[in-house]
């Protein structure tokens, strides 16, 4: 690794926690559904927790649940991502499609018999964007455990010109995040027809998370 990566994976994590917190403090923020996670919690029961790849740097800030492992892309990227949530008490299992997929998963769903949830961009790590991949139906399917899906959105911010059009909140925006219904894989339920289920329960999702920035007379960047 050159010195200037070095220098990069020690600071950056860092710095990028303190904005985050920062922002998140900022923000004004509404939390929506967050009692049907905690119904699970209440239990003893874990969760696989959906966002899409755009929606990624404010979730850590608002994760409350008993613990948490993430599935992160085995790239340099991921590995500033991954010492990040560090500074939030998260854990990271690394791989993603096109790069230690199949040992990841592996790890994922081992880890699913575990007391911890799990946290997949199922359009991660490069697209298509708001695609969902087969990693998290498998890992629905195999575990059992239900899938809620989680969004952010705010009505002030800044897209990058990337493939997922990654969101960066400006402070004291308003934001909202949203915790959507579980959906569960039914035995003799087909892929595409969890596919289906899972991305109508994301979408409905996004839109309540919408229509609350909506009520305050502003809209979703």
């Amino acid at each position: 690794m050159k010195f200037t990566d070095r220098v990069l994976v020690a600071i950056a994590p860092w710095l990028a926690a303190k904005i985050i917190r920062l922002l998140y403090r900022l923000l004004k923020i509404d939390i929506l559904g967050l009692e049907t996670p905690q119904r699970f919690w209440d239990q003893g029961e874990q969760l696989i927790f959906v966002l899409w790849h755009d929606e990624l740097l404010m979730m850590p800030a608002a994760y409350p649940g008993p613990g948490v492992n993430v599935l992160i892309s085995a790239s340099k990227d991921g590995e500033l991502i991954s010492r990040t949530i560090k500074y939030f008490g998260m854990k990271s299992v690394r791989g993603s499609s096109s790069r230690g997929g199949k040992a990841a998963f592996r790890e994922l769903l081992a880890l699913s018999k575990q007391p911890y949830d799990l946290v997949m961009t199922p359009d991660g790590p490069r697209g298509p964007r708001h695609e969902l991949k087969e990693g998290v139906l498998q890992l629905a399917r195999l575990s059992g455990r239900p899938v809620i899906p989680v969004t952010f959105a705010c009505n002030k911010g800044h897209r990058f010109a990337s493939w997922d059009r990654f969101l960066l909140p400006y402070p004291f925006a308003r934001g909202v995040y949203a915790f959507g219904e579980p959906v569960t894989y039914e035995k003799e339920e087909t892929a595409e027809a969890f596919r289906e289920r899972l991305l109508e329960t994301i979408r409905l999702n996004r839109q309540q998370a919408e229509q609350r920035l909506e009520s305050y007379g502003v809209f979703a960047v």
